[in-house]
Formats: C-alpha cells, structure tokens, sequence
C-alpha cells in the first residue's frame, strides 16, 4: 500500500508521513496509519475513537545501553515501555516524554536519533481499566528512543503499574510476558545502539 499524500494529512501528521520505515512492516503499518488518519483527521488524536487512536512510546536506555527502563503494567501483566494516549495532544515526542516521566519518575532524558524511531499498529485487547469495560481497539503508535541516567532515584506511577526498574537487555525474555511485544523491544534496543 501506498502511503496518502501529505496534503490529505493534518499538519500534525508531518513527521509520521516523513518517518523512514525501517522494516517491511513498518512501511505498510505507516500506510495503513496515515490512511487512517487522511481518513479521520484530529478524531484519531482522541481515545474516543473507540476502533484506533494514536498513543507514543519511549524506550528508555542506560547510558551503556545495557538496560532498559520498564514498567511492571497492570493491564498487561508484564514488563513493559511507557508509554500512552495523545488524549487531544500533536507532539508525540512529547507525549512519550511525559509518559515516561509519570510512569518512572525518570528525569533528565536525552532523545536518541532524529525524532521517531519506530511506528507500529498494536491490537489492545478488551479489560478493564478503572472500574470501566474497554473494548479491543488498535493503538497507531509513535516510539521514540531515549537515554538516561540509570543511577537517578524512580517511582511508580500507582494506577498504572505496580513496578518500575532497570531491566537487564539479556533478560528480556524472562521479563517480557508478551510475546509479541519482544521483537519490537528487540529492534528498537538494536537502533538505539547506533544513535
């Protein structure tokens, strides 16, 4: 599939349109996304748009990239990125950034690279979250890589995980109990060693 016309787009939508892919399924997940949004414009920013919404990520190394910083999440029961919902906001660096900050404590990141580092569409599947039925839905994600000291005191955002910590690149697997998140964690890891 053939990514829209960047004049189909909101202007938002700019560095999700320029982004490089860096694999085959990123090229057609960002078509597939910027299709979306050419067709839905800002109600896409917004989780209301119960089918799919855009949310952003960070993956958060140490300094020798050895670790990554993680969240033990509620909903998925597993280590995981930071990460959420642009909730309305177009900055989706920033939406990373702050999501990282709420979920960790973490200060002082550096981003990585140019801008994003990856794009992916990622099912959610139906729970519960506060008290309230969610229905499975689609995230169109923007990730972006940061580095941070891993020496600086954290804190767990109590409604959205029950852990955070410093998690051993080599011990991914052990801690990752999604599957299919780990060759996602795996290629954003691998290009944040060349930044």
């Amino acid at each position: 599939m053939k990514k829209p016309n960047i004049q189909d787009l909101p202007a938002w939508a700019r560095p999700l349109w320029e982004y490089v892919p860096g694999d085959a399924r990123e090229e057609a997940e960002q078509s597939e996304m910027l299709e979306m949004i050419a067709l839905l414009g800002d109600r896409i920013l917004r989780r209301e748009c119960g089918f799919a919404h855009m949310t952003a990520s960070a993956i958060i190394v140490s300094p020798d990239r050895s670790r990554t910083l993680m969240a033990f999440h509620r909903i998925y029961n597993s280590w995981a990125w930071t990460g959420g919902h642009a909730d309305g906001e177009k900055d989706f660096e920033a939406i990373a950034r702050r999501e990282a900050q709420e979920e960790t404590g973490i200060t002082g990141l550096r981003r990585l690279g140019a801008g994003i580092a990856s794009l992916e569409i990622l099912p959610v599947w139906a729970h519960v979250k506060r008290g309230r039925q969610v229905g499975t839905h689609l995230h169109l994600n923007a990730t972006y890589l940061f580095e941070a000291d891993d020496t600086l005191p954290l804190r767990m955002a109590q409604d959205e995980n029950s852990a955070v910590g410093w998690i051993a690149v080599r011990e991914l697997e052990e801690k990752v109990s999604e599957p299919p998140m780990l060759p996602i964690y795996r290629k954003l890891l691998k290009r944040a060693n060349i930044c």
